[in-house]
């Protein structure tokens, strides 16, 4: 029994900790119309400032907690609200995924600056602590009963607090209905004499607020053994699942969502281990939360299609012909047989790195830029289509590349089954949560792929060759470029890349016409996964293998942000975001400590230049008008469902 209430008590504090957390993200969606997904790297930075303070500095600790919360969050939300998100009223869920993301490899970034020394062990002491170091705690139900410590009763206490106190404020107070209203019309809220504008500020500083005191409440009990970046962010991610219960309106729901949650996660901790795989039992704290989060999204009614009369907010991209394609396919071909031909050693690795990615690339065009479904499980794909190379025929064979293939394009499909009724941001938030279960389950566990080490692959041998040397693994590699430009290219010509628009462009409409959503979403799906476990292939191939570490979730959200700032609608943007995502780590190895994190600085810039032009970079007026891509796909003109119905 006390076992029991042992798990018991640690869920509810698990629990409270999620809803503090959940609940800044339905305070941010529900005034700003905009879902964060950098939520939790605001707590994360939040847990780093309140250590810096308090342990470093010696700050009070009342003082460390009241600046990090109510001083550094809301100056933080100001600037975030100010300089990247005032802009997305109105945005498509696409493009205020793309910014948010964006923040999130920022705020990373910056962790990564000040915080990654590994000399420093930057824990943090639980509260409530005495001066010989025992931590307070009460005795409840007797000798077999369960201890409760006095923090962990603070957190629970907090998370009531919050839930109730912002119910009420959201439902009685002039201020809250303003919040609410801003996101539905802000012009209607300026005529009764608010300014749309700082009341906005207002919705971000809140939602900030709650991230950086989940964070500081958080920090106490995963930080005895070192506070890093990636964990602290993860831990607050888990918080979506709550917030999706919620319908990311309903504070209470929420409340209880995130409970729940924390019940079920610390039960299958306790209970689980001993019946199941062992290495699976090693992160259960990690694969609970997210299934719980797909489970949801599955379970959850799913939301209405959208009007039938509602307006393109973007144009679709242009039309590639047969003849543009051929001609940037040869370009291809030969500008990379005399890269091939001239570069050094790491030139090659990271060339031929960045155009296996651009693979990858291409197939979030597709499934992205064509069809409109966000995908942030992408590298997933890749991870699994190099672990079947690797497991075939010694690990270089047509063979392997086949299956790999063949494998990947069924697990998607497999994925798009429970996610055919979600879209957009629901659709966005399933592909996480799979990626997840699959990187924690899967890639990251002992039992299928060694601690530190990775899965041979090797590099894919022609019929003539008896060894493929690092130049003509690069040709390999162009040339698969080229095939899957060409295949892009005819796609999007195809009635089936007219329907992808046109679903894209109007669910309703599509349906109403009669014309199968689900088979579409799947057969797309399907598609852009094999596409991406051949990048997977080559990519693996070049370095000799594959391991946890190049399928991270963060890994997929940079490669679908570059590829969204160089234009997520263009062949030629998917190409050059695979080869930004290699070249940028590269970079970074030759450039002082003072731009140690490249890779946030052009994210920072990226998520600017996307806050103006939502077709990135190649979409950008001033360029279409004096420059015409190499692969002819400028995004101009415009196809309508109507348009689809004459095709068919």
């Amino acid at each position: 029994m006390s076992v029991f209430l042992s798990f018991t008590v640690l869920g509810i504090v698990t629990g409270a900790i999620y809803a503090i957390s959940a609940t800044g993200l339905v305070v941010t969606y529900t005034t700003t119309g905009v879902f964060n997904f950098a939520h939790g790297a605001v707590g994360m930075i939040a847990a780093f400032s309140y250590w810096q303070l308090w342990q470093a500095w010696h700050w009070p600790f009342a003082l460390a907690l009241a600046f990090v919360v109510l001083i550094e969050a809301p100056l933080l939300a100001v600037a975030v609200e100010f300089g990247l998100m005032r802009r997305l009223h109105g945005a498509s869920v696409e493009r205020s995924l793309m910014v948010t993301l964006g923040l999130l490899v920022i705020l990373l970034g910056t962790a990564t600056i000040f915080w990654s020394s590994p000399e420093v062990i930057r824990s943090v002491p639980a509260y409530f602590t005495s001066a010989d170091g025992s931590v307070g705690s009460v005795r409840l139900f007797g000798n077999n009963g369960v201890t409760i410590e006095y923090q962990q009763l603070m957190i629970v206490v907090v998370a009531a607090v919050v839930a109730v106190g912002l119910g009420g404020f959201f439902r009685k107070f002039r201020l809250g209905v303003a919040l609410r209203a801003v996101v539905d019309d802000p012009e209607l809220v300026a005529m009764s004499g608010a300014r749309p504008f700082r009341i906005s500020q207002m919705g971000w500083a809140l939602g900030f607020i709650m991230a950086a005191l989940a964070g500081v409440l958080l920090a106490p009990l995963v930080g005895q053994t070192g506070l890093t970046a990636d964990q602290l962010t993860l831990l607050a991610l888990n918080g979506f699942a709550a917030a999706v219960v919620g319908r990311l309106r309903n504070l209470p729901m929420t409340f209880v969502g995130a409970l729940v949650l924390g019940l079920v996660t610390q039960y299958c901790v306790g209970y689980l281990p001993g019946h199941i795989n062992g290495g699976l039992a090693s992160v259960l704290t990690s694969v609970v939360p997210v299934v719980f989060l797909f489970v949801v999204l599955v379970v959850i009614p799913a939301a209405r299609l959208a009007p039938a009369g509602r307006l393109a907010s973007r144009l679709a991209p242009k039309v590639v012909s047969r003849r543009q394609s051929i001609a940037g396919a040869v370009l291809v071909i030969v500008v990379g047989s005399l890269v091939a031909g001239v570069a050094g050693a790491t030139a090659l690795a990271t060339v031929s790195q960045g155009l296996a990615l651009g693979i990858v690339g291409l197939s979030l065009v597709l499934l992205v830029g064509y069809a409109g479904q966000v995908s942030l499980c992408q590298l997933t794909f890749m991870g699994i289509g190099a672990f079947t190379m690797g497991k075939v025929s010694g690990g270089d064979s047509w063979w392997g590349v086949i299956l790999a293939v063949v494998l990947s394009g069924a697990v998607g499909a497999v994925v798009a089954l429970p996610a055919l009724r979600l879209r957009g941001l629901y659709l966005a938030l399933a592909t996480f949560a799979f990626g997840e279960v699959a990187y924690s389950a899967f890639f990251d566990n002992s039992s299928v792929i060694s601690d530190g080490e990775s899965i041979n692959v090797g590099r894919v041998r022609l019929p003539f060759m008896h060894a493929v040397t690092d130049r003509a693994e690069l040709i390999e590699v162009v040339v698969a470029v080229a095939l899957c430009a060409l295949l892009v290219g005819f796609v999007r010509r195809s009635s089936f890349g007219r329907r992808l628009v046109a679903m894209s462009d109007s669910p309703a409409a599509f349906a109403t016409v009669g014309l199968s959503a689900a088979r579409t979403k799947m057969a797309v799906f399907s598609l852009s996964a094999g596409m991406a476990g051949l990048g997977g292939v080559l990519y693996a191939g070049q370095q000799g293998g594959i391991g946890a570490n190049d399928v991270q979730f963060i890994g997929s959200l940079t490669l679908l942000l570059f590829v969204a700032i160089w234009g997520i609608r263009t062949i030629t943007g998917a190409v050059l975001g695979g080869l930004t995502a290699a070249a940028l780590p590269v970079l970074q190895t030759h450039l002082p400590a003072s731009l140690a994190d490249v890779t946030g600085l052009a994210a920072g810039v990226g998520i600017v230049l996307l806050g103006r032009s939502p077709d990135g970079i190649l979409g950008m007026g001033w360029l279409v008008d004096r420059i015409r891509l190499p692969l002819g796909d400028q995004p101009s003109d415009f196809t309508l469902v109507k348009d689809v119905v004459r095709a068919t």
